[in-house]
């Protein structure tokens, strides 16, 4: 991971993996499931993939970060507006994402099932 360029590269899709809570690792250390990322032909830096469920953590805190408060702490609309946010990103696909994302939001399942059902009916 040398040269200006490739520094210029993994500078550039730095903000991406850690959006998405992925970890840069060096390309020989790349392990199957890691996505190897070249510029100029070469293997410059390659990206850990988290597993969904620490993805979905690692939105609820970016959100969290974003909002500067506990979502909790969040009105009733802010938090629909999150729910609607989150499923468009899938976040409900994954395991227990409606058990995740209620607790983050300080409600219950059922209340973020409402919320989820209010966007499919309107």
């Amino acid at each position: 991971m040398t040269g200006g360029g490739e520094e210029d590269f993994i500078a550039a899709v730095k903000p991406l993996v850690d959006a998405m809570g992925g970890e840069m690792v060096p390309p020989d250390e790349a392990g199957t499931d890691d996505v190897v990322l070249s510029w100029a032909g070469a293997g410059v830096v390659a990206v850990r993939l988290p597993q969904l469920a620490d993805s979905l953590d690692h939105i609820l805190a970016a959100l969290e970060r974003g909002k500067g408060m506990p979502l909790a702490d969040l009105d009733r609309r802010a938090k629909q507006e999150i729910v609607r946010g989150l499923e468009a990103r899938g976040a409900f696909a994954v395991r227990h994402g409606v058990e995740t994302v209620a607790s983050a939001l300080g409600v219950s399942r059922f209340t973020v099932y409402n919320y989820l059902n209010r966007e499919k009916g309107s």
